[in-house]
């Protein structure tokens, strides 16, 4: 989404809030003291998850980026959407089959707490899904996880800008350090692409505010009481206030509505392909063209699929001999899903300081794994830009946000 499950509002993970190249890193309404503990936890050593969420991590990334870019399919919005129908099923076989899901037994969801809480951090994350997975069709892996570093700033800026939060010395101080740092990677880029970096921009800010309103919503400031028994009054008063949940249970309740939304996007972006966008020189869908999904087309990739789509005017760039396939698109698609999983074990496992640095560590992994295997352009300015964000990053990690 990215990375660790955003705990609080000011503990957001640079490539969690990311809302990683897949659909996997969902919205994660993290943890307060009330938060669900995360099931069967114990008996699985921080050594192994870490290193476990680390590689599945990164894996979705690498993986993705190697879908749209190695194997042409240039379809994020269909991919984003088979993401998150494989994880709205996936959770639900999970619920049925173990006790990951037992959370789901204390969450009495009415039609008010869906409306409220749900439909509106489902739609801000499906935007940032969507944005986010478009980037990576004009922009590097590597110069995409830099950008992300500035997913806190956005934060900040927005809670400052709504009032919500209070701007201080300290923070002012990490926004100076982000943004430069961020201006200087971006200086440096090698392959700079403007309309990328604005989809990019949009994602994050998409991110943020997606990330304010699960602050805003589901971990609202508690009213002063005078005393524990008006406090718990005031609970009962209000049964439409959605609980906290774990990566795995937030997967559960928002891969549906998310899924339902891209879906009725996707006509509209890259569902059908007509002539007139050729014609224009541009690389995008209209409503009206060819009667068979665009995506579709890809998928099956055989020579009579691609000369259907050319007699209806479709416009599919070339696909690799043998296409996306099966096999790829299914095991993406478990990639993604395994993340959740494994972030259940990873919060119910580790500090917030190993989760910190372990999402630190896991984009710089990142970073350098997109330089060896995609042969990512990276300068020197760059490394030292990113190396200064990431100084403001930890001290807005460690600090609390405050």
């Amino acid at each position: 989404m990215s990375a660790p499950p955003s705990y609080e509002l000011h503990e957001t993970s640079s490539s969690a809030s990311s809302a990683s190249l897949s659909a996997s890193v969902l919205p994660t309404p993290a943890s307060s003291r009330k938060q669900q503990q995360a099931p069967s936890t114990r008996g699985v050593p921080t050594a192994v998850i870490i290193p476990i969420w680390i590689v599945l991590s990164s894996a979705v990334i690498i993986y993705n980026n190697y879908v749209y870019n190695t194997l042409n399919f240039k379809f994020p919005v269909f991919t984003v959407t088979w993401h998150l129908m494989f994880a709205a099923i996936g959770t639900r076989v999970l619920q049925r089959t173990t006790n990951l899901l037992d959370g789901a037994k204390d969450v009495h969801m009415t039609r008010q707490m869906y409306i409220r809480n749900i439909l509106p951090i489902g739609i801000l994350f499906s935007g940032s899904l969507v944005l986010s997975n478009t980037a990576y069709l004009y922009l590097s892996v590597s110069y995409i996880q830099m950008l992300k570093a500035f997913t806190p700033v956005s934060i900040l800026l927005l809670s400052w800008g709504f009032r919500i939060n209070a701007p201080s010395r300290k923070l002012a101080l990490i926004v100076l350090l982000i943004s430069t740092g961020v201006a200087l990677t971006s200086h440096g880029e090698r392959a700079f692409d403007l309309f990328g970096f604005l989809v990019q921009a949009a994602a994050v800010a998409f991110e943020a505010s997606r990330l304010l309103l699960i602050q805003l919503l589901l971990h609202p400031k508690p009213a002063p009481a005078s005393s524990a028994t008006v406090s718990t009054a005031q609970e009962k008063e209000n049964p439409h206030q959605m609980p906290p949940l774990n990566p795995l249970l937030s997967l559960h309740y928002y891969a549906p509505p998310c899924a339902l939304i891209n879906l009725c996007v996707l006509p509209f972006t890259e569902g059908f392909r007509a002539p007139i966008a050729g014609l224009l020189g541009w690389d995008v869908g209209v409503l009206f063209g060819s009667p068979t999904p665009a995506p579709i087309m890809a998928l099956l990739s055989t020579s009579t699929a691609l000369d259907v789509a050319a007699d209806a005017g479709t416009i599919i760039k070339p696909i690799v001999a043998g296409g996306v396939g099966m096999f790829v698109w299914v095991t993406n698609a478990l990639v993604a899903f395994l993340l959740n999983v494994a972030a259940v074990y990873l919060v119910g496992a580790a500090s917030g300081l190993v989760l910190t640095l372990a999402g630190v560590f896991k984009d710089i992994l990142l970073i350098t794994g997109s330089v060896v295997l995609f042969a990512s352009p990276i300068s020197g300015m760059q490394v030292f830009g990113y190396s200064i964000a990431l100084v403001g990053l930890l001290l807005f990690k460690l600090g609390n946000g405050k």
